[in-house]
């Protein structure tokens, strides 16, 4: 913003006032930027415009959740979830359009990958979503408080586009989040995550599901390249420079396929062991099924005694609630509804196009 605004001849302290009216106050008109010198509107208004992604749908749920459908063009669309609780308001974030990943479990990994995201894109989904809920609760306080790259897309595949886009929602001039509230999920690529360590270390959450190479090669392609000695060593690097002093796995229950108590006690060993272990806290989630994928959720009882063998080893372990199952808030749900819909018109053109036309 700083090379910006010295193109245009002004001083770097403008680029601060202009950050603060984007992102703080989510102006997106210049003439009401009232602290800038007319004659810098003026500019601004000959080549700039402040817009996010525009909302193709927005679905709200009974329990308060929130899903917005961005569109991105080219009949890409990307999903993002805020989530209300009495003590935060969290807001879920994609940082590509589909994800080339390829988890067996993941309904966006079924979709295929399209594109990175831009900055500007992944940054817009917060700045929408902050001022759109302020304007609709009637406040101007902060409404979200916490940031989980646990939309769609790998974000350590989109790195170049995701630390601007971290250091945006960090700066006290934007956002002002905290890096303990802000978390990157990620599935496993090692080298950008000892990276990320050294550039913008946040809250860091890996999608681990497995207890072994072998089940895991299976439900996370990306473990044959980096299996999970090399990854949980890349956790306990992370460490060092993380926010927090422990690493979040996240563990989706499948029945049948790693949710037995084999799987469990092999955990257990996995983070206990002298040379893998390291201080974690494990997020249990609940599959949300889609018919391509050919699995079920495991029974609720079944992940009660999951967590509660966790628990008993002194492993801290939660349960995700499941949140907007009315408005299929599970990730890439709602997306590749509209997807396979946009697929399904196409398809039709083509054979209306291709259809002998009658003749006179």
């Amino acid at each position: 913003m700083v090379a910006f605004c010295a193109q245009l001849g002004e001083k770097p302290f403008r680029a601060t006032q202009l950050f603060r009216w984007v992102h703080q106050r989510g102006v997106r008109d210049f003439d009401r930027m009232s602290d800038l010198a007319k004659a810098f509107r003026e500019k601004l208004k000959d080549c700039a415009y402040v817009v996010a992604p525009p909302v193709a749908r927005e679905h709200v749920s009974r329990d308060g959740t929130v899903k917005w459908l961005f569109d991105v063009g080219r009949n890409n669309a990307i999903e993002t979830v805020y989530i209300p609780e009495d003590d935060r308001g969290t807001l879920c974030i994609s940082s590509q359009a589909g994800c080339a990943v390829g988890c067996r479990f993941c309904s966006t990994g079924h979709q295929g990958f399209s594109r990175h995201l831009t900055s500007g894109e992944i940054v817009g989904q917060l700045w929408w979503a902050e001022h759109a809920l302020r304007q609709r609760l009637g406040t101007q306080e902060r409404v979200i408080t916490n940031v989980v790259f646990m939309g769609m897309g790998e974000p350590l595949h989109n790195y170049p586009a995701l630390v601007p886009a971290l250091r945006t929602m960090l700066d006290d001039h934007a956002y002002g989040l905290s890096r303990r509230r802000v978390t990157v999920s990620t599935s496993g690529v090692v080298p950008m995550i000892d990276r990320l360590a050294h550039d913008c270390p946040v809250a860091l959450a890996v999608s681990l599901h497995a207890p072994t190479d072998a089940l895991r090669d299976t439900l996370v392609p990306l473990n044959r390249k980096y299996p999970l000695a090399e990854l949980l060593a890349a956790c306990r690097r992370y460490l060092d420079h993380a926010p927090r002093d422990f690493i979040t796995f996240e563990y989706c229950m499948l029945d049948g396929v790693n949710d037995q108590p084999e799987h469990a006690r092999q955990l257990i060993e996995l983070v206990s062991h002298a040379s893998t272990g390291l201080a974690c806290k494990f997020n249990l989630i609940p599959f949300n099924p889609f018919p391509q994928s050919g699995l079920r959720r495991s029974p609720n009882a079944r992940i009660a005694a999951f967590a509660g063998m966790l628990s008993d080893a002194g492993i801290v372990t939660t349960v995700r609630k499941t949140r907007g199952d009315d408005i299929d808030a599970a990730c890439g749900q709602l997306a590749g509804e509209v997807q396979d819909r946009t697929r399904v018109t196409e398809r039709m053109a083509k054979l209306r196009h291709a259809a002998p036309r009658a003749t006179a």
